[in-house]
């Protein structure tokens, strides 16, 4: 029986459960499970103490533990050293953004994607490919070392990127999602723990709970992660490592300053930590900040995605990873992939070396200007932080109206945005925000159309 009474005790959740149903750390992880997807316990809810729980259910403090541990690793709850255990801010909001299907009716200001400027440059480069003698070999299996000048162009691509690197450090994958997937398998196991910042891409939320990596919310500074935050985490939350984004960080569109960057570098030496460098936008911008690889070379594993800077349907990423993790991570792409397309491999290989790939990112920084200036002219009245050069922009909302609230709100209208609630990790709270790709609407009408919409729905009282 239990020590106390609970009567008319005050805890935020006070389950039932039929202890017959074996094993009972998993029907209270179900139970768990059930109350938050009903509502019973709201995002941010600290649950109580275990020991607590433990008493009040005549249970061992183990299966709470048990319990607690399952639905961890779900993203249901978030536990932080001396805070205790919350409902997950993100619990129930949806992490995959691109839906299956375009949506229809709604004018997409969601995902993530670049203009078609380089459309046309590629199709002509891949005629080219396709009428040479030897063609079918595009159409066979890749071999690593048959690839040695397509390396080159790699180390070329990130040299214009911010980071100096050489070939023997450079692998091949089918784009920067798959790279990420293929870092945390190779170096985490099932209830490792990396650190990422409150708001953090929402690929590397889903790979994570597929691998059962929990991911922890590391402070952030005016949009910058904390070094002394991840310091911090380093000493007291067990982190393995840590996955940034310095440059054009998604989805609040900021950048971390040098200062910082040598600071997160100096760290992750100290504390033997491993850094995923998320590199998908670096060549968005003209004069690019080193990369923090270059201050931590031997601990970071720098991704190069090429879908924001060339186009998204080259699945190809190029990635320099530290001697130390090679090797289990080209084993990791190895069993995800095999290889990469040869074909794609070969067709941006020659429009880097050719140097096209700098008209091809200049065209697509022209339009980017021009489609933030048409964004600054609409939305002047509120903070909409973002560079003129980047494709989204991360959308402060005025009033006590939520992410989710004004998603709903201008999908209603038939506008396509995406709430921060999709983006926090943890019990971090959400910002009161949207993310708005400026990018994605076909055309510059249609994105004025979008502006026009989103103003009328921001100057509306709620």
């Amino acid at each position: 029986m239990p020590i106390n009474s609970f009567e008319n005790y005050p805890m935020s959740w006070k389950p039932s459960i039929d202890k017959r149903d074996k094993p009972i750390y998993q029907t209270l992880a179900r139970q768990l499970e059930q109350d938050v997807l009903d509502g019973v316990l709201l995002p941010g809810t600290k649950l109580p103490p275990q020991r607590e729980l433990a008493d009040y259910l005549d249970l061992n403090l183990s299966t709470i533990s048990k319990a607690f541990k399952v639905c961890e690793l779900k993203g249901l709850v978030s536990a932080s050293v001396g805070s205790g255990t919350f409902v997950s801010y993100d619990a129930l909001s949806n992490a995959y953004l691109l839906e299956d299907t375009k949506p229809k009716h709604l004018i997409e200001m969601g995902a993530t994607l670049p203009d078609d400027a380089s459309y046309e440059p590629l199709m002509l480069q891949l005629k080219t490919m396709l009428q040479e003698s030897d063609y079918e070999r595009w159409f066979g299996y890749g071999r690593a070392g048959e690839s040695l000048w397509q390396k080159d162009a790699a180390v070329k691509l990130m040299r214009r990127g911010g980071f100096e690197t050489t070939v023997d450090h450079i692998l091949f994958a089918n784009g920067g999602q798959n790279a990420i997937a293929a870092a945390l398998a190779s170096l985490c196991k099932p209830g490792d723990r990396i650190g990422v910042d409150h708001h953090t891409y929402p690929g590397l939320k889903t790979v994570a709970a597929m691998l059962s990596v929990q991911i922890v919310p590391i402070r952030s500074e005016y949009y910058q992660l904390s070094p002394e935050s991840f310091e911090h985490a380093c000493k007291n939350e067990n982190i393995k490592g840590i996955y940034i984004i310095p440059d054009y960080h998604n989805p609040t569109a900021s950048f971390m300053s040098v200062e910082n960057r040598e600071k997160i570098a100096a760290i992750a030496k100290k504390y033997n930590q491993f850094v995923i460098e998320d590199a998908s936008y670096h060549l968005l911008s003209n004069n690019p900040l080193p990369a923090v690889a270059s201050f931590a070379p031997d601990q970071v594993i720098y991704i190069s995605s090429l879908s924001k800077s060339f186009a998204p349907g080259l699945r190809l990423a190029y990635v320099a990873v530290p001697k130390q993790f090679k090797e289990p991570l080209s084993k990791a792409l190895y069993n995800l992939n095999i290889t990469v397309s040869p074909l794609l491999a070969e067709l941006t290989a020659r429009m880097i070396v050719s140097n096209q790939f700098e008209t091809l990112v200049e065209s697509h920084r022209e339009q980017n200007i021009r489609r933030n200036k048409l964004a600054d002219e609409y939305l002047s009245d509120y903070t909409c932080v973002g560079d003129e050069t980047g494709i989204f922009r991360w959308l402060l909302l005025p009033g006590k109206l939520t992410g989710t609230e004004f998603e709903a709100l201008a999908a209603q209208n038939g506008v396509q945005v995406y709430a921060a609630e999709r983006f926090v990790v943890g019990n971090s709270c959400p910002d009161r925000a949207v993310r708005i790709s400026v990018c994605a609407p076909e055309s510059m009408e249609e994105l004025k159309l979008g502006l026009v919409i989103l103003k009328r729905l921001l100057e509306t009282p709620i």
